[in-house]
């Protein structure tokens, strides 16, 4: 029962993501899907209730809905009712969608619960390491950002909507976002798996310092 209910959300979710960014794709979601997946192996979580977050979690994300971040938990919900589930783990996954982004540092979630920071934490990984970069310059060319420019310093305490807000250089979000996420795991296998991909993004940056100035 469990298997047919993950098959029919990802259909919707491909279906729904077909035309999506190159970093919030069907791509995107099967991968946090299946670290969460590998992570929920080492916590005491509901596995249906992860593995149905973890899939619609990015459904209508707001970056592409003009800052609006209702209309992905709504979109969730209205197709967890064509599954019949129990409406508290409708609740529980809405919550989960509505809480699990990165949204500045200053922002503080309202909700918790182990699944939440399980798929969380999975989501994050998919944010840092090569994949990270990828995705992060992917954005970066969608939205016509420049690479990096150095009279443009990072803002580390930008409150949640400058945050939303922000046009900067893509170099600036690793440090407004991908390098303070290894500190901001939730679970240990999550902890373990981010310090490897945060290591490869500091070479990355060094790299990267060392190709602008023409040092190597």
């Amino acid at each position: 029962m469990e298997q047919e209910l993950i098959k029919k959300t990802e259909a919707f979710v491909k279906k729904e993501l077909q035309h999506a960014e190159g970093g919030h794709d069907w791509f995107h979601i099967e991968r946090v899907y299946k670290n969460s997946l590998l992570i929920a192996k080492t916590e005491n979580v509901n596995h249906l209730i992860v593995a149905l977050s973890a899939l619609l979690h990015d459904i209508a994300d707001s970056k592409f809905h003009d800052g609006n971040e209702s209309i992905g938990p709504e979109k969730a919900e209205n197709f967890l009712r064509t599954l019949h589930l129990d409406q508290t783990y409708i609740d529980h996954i809405v919550q989960i969608i509505k809480n699990i982004s990165f949204k500045g540092g200053n922002f503080q979630p309202n909700f918790h619960s182990a699944e939440l920071e399980v798929v969380q934490d999975a989501d994050r990984l998919d944010a840092i390491g090569a994949i990270g970069i990828a995705r992060t310059f992917n954005y970066g060319g969608f939205k016509n950002r420049k690479i990096y420019d150095p009279e443009v310093k990072p803002q580390l305490n930008m409150t949640k909507e400058a945050y939303k807000k922000s046009e900067a250089p893509t170099i600036n979000h690793f440090y407004e976002k991908l390098l303070l996420l290894k500190d901001r795991m939730n679970t240990e296998t999550g902890k373990k798996l981010a310090q490897k991909r945060h290591d490869f993004m500091v070479d990355y940056l060094n790299q990267f310092y060392s190709e602008w100035n023409g040092t190597v």
